[in-house]
């Protein structure tokens, strides 16, 4: 059923499926386990398509290379510009998002019309499941296309919301996420339906909320609210002595109905040179264990049309290794961001956290606000590479020049935001 939902560019009267109930039916009155289904389907379909997005923008942030030589336009028209606003650089990832924001609208119309039953403490537990889930695939697109906008309101296919510029989206999505941090505040203790493993220990409304308020602090960090950011990493998970690892993550299985973690890459084979960039190995401290951890030194190294580099990346150790949505180490570095310049002892405190677990000494350089923010963005940069944040956040600190993104070939150029969709200019 999930897979007729699915494709973009549908109406929803469009979609039929013999064997299952169509979308159209949810409109008039959906069962309680059609419902069901559709809020699995949902957590499912967010797994799609994830590689081209972070591999897409982990290149833009020279944090790795596609040096397969598969596709020459991952080292040439990604590295160079422009992007075609009708190639797969752009258009599938994008596309991907906006099938998770369709499948949650599909749901919360179908929870709406249900002839379930549902008490109200049971739709509102639908409902800000599938308002954050949505929230977050906004959140994911906007920070693609930036300053070229995203379309906030897609529920009507046949009248689609405007595009709106990168501030706006983010006060939308923030504004996603109160609603949903709301519903939650009302509904039943525990989900009608059940999550994955990679939901384990935010499984009932309350710990979802916690989750909620995590995206809602990452939201208000690139919004520039600190302060916001702040309050917010209160109602969460964030604990800056808990397990780094502790979050909400993407799953996968070597199943028939299952698909795989394609960002991992075979150690030493070839057509798997997917390279760390050099300055990431260069610029390491020395004894910094996050080195070994998610790199490997491929024997003679690579080149692909002009680039060349010596270690394969190897963030994850197998092909059904989880993929983070948001995990506490994060949370631990926006609260080091955020008490810059009002509380540094904190700020301090949380960047030795994650220093120390990288096998590396107490923080020892100056402490004056430049100096710890960039302590704070090195220790993005190495604790979560590949993990789709140091692009954006070069740009959103207005680091987005040659000291930070290396242009190493004549021609390469640094690209700020992905273009609209040529479909979407239609629209």
């Amino acid at each position: 059923m999930f897979a007729v939902i699915l494709f973009s560019g549908c109406e929803l009267e469009d979609i039929e499926n013999p064997n299952a109930p169509t979308v159209g039916s949810f409109e008039e009155g959906a069962t309680a386990e059609d419902v069901r289904l559709l809020a699995v389907g949902l957590e499912a379909v967010m797994r799609n398509d994830l590689a081209f997005h972070y591999d897409t923008v982990s290149i833009l942030g020279r944090e790795y290379y596609d040096l397969t030589g598969v596709d020459p336009r991952y080292t040439g028209e990604l590295l160079k510009g422009p992007l075609d606003n009708n190639g797969f650089l752009t258009t599938r990832a994008y596309a991907a998002w906006y099938k998770v924001v369709k499948s949650a609208n599909i749901l919360i119309e179908a929870v709406e019309n249900s002839a379930a039953g549902f008490t109200d403490e049971e739709k509102n537990s639908y409902y800000g499941y599938a308002k954050t889930l949505k929230a977050y695939a906004l959140l994911m697109v906007a920070n693609r296309q930036f300053d070229n906008g995203i379309r906030l309101d897609v529920a009507d296919p046949d009248n689609l919301g405007p595009n709106v510029g990168y501030s706006e989206a983010l006060t939308g999505i923030m504004e996603l996420l109160n609603e949903a941090n709301a519903d939650l505040a009302s509904a039943s203790a525990d989900f009608d339906f059940d999550l994955s493993s990679g939901f384990d220990g935010f499984d009932t409304t309350a710990s979802f909320a916690e989750f909620n308020r995590a995206i809602a602090s990452r939201t208000a960090l690139h919004q520039g609210n600190n302060g916001l950011a702040l309050s917010l990493l209160g109602d969460s998970f964030f604990d800056i002595n808990g397990d780094l690892y502790n979050g909400v993550a993407h799953v996968f299985g070597l199943t028939g109905n299952d698909i795989l973690n394609t960002q991992f890459h075979v150690p030493l084979q070839s057509g798997q040179e997917f390279m760390v960039h050099p300055t990431w190995i260069a610029d390491a401290e020395a004894g910094d264990t996050r080195v070994d951890e998610k790199a490997i030194l491929l024997p003679g190294g690579t080149m692909f049309d002009g680039l060349s580099a010596d270690y394969q990346i190897a963030v994850y150790d197998s092909q059904v290794d989880p993929v983070y949505l948001i995990r506490n180490e994060e949370l631990i570095l926006i609260y080091a961001e955020v008490n810059i310049g009002t509380n540094d002892a904190e700020a301090i405190a949380a960047i030795n956290r994650v220093r120390n677990a990288a096998g590396l000494p107490d923080y020892a350089g100056p402490v004056d606000a430049t100096s710890l923010l960039d302590e704070v963005l090195r220790q993005r940069r190495y604790s979560l590479l590949a993990e789709g944040h140091r692009w954006i956040d070069l740009r959103r600190l207005d680091r987005l020049n040659p000291a930070n993104i290396p242009l190493d070939r004549s021609g390469d150029n640094i690209i700020n935001a992905f273009p609209t969709p040529f479909t979407e200019n239609l629209n």
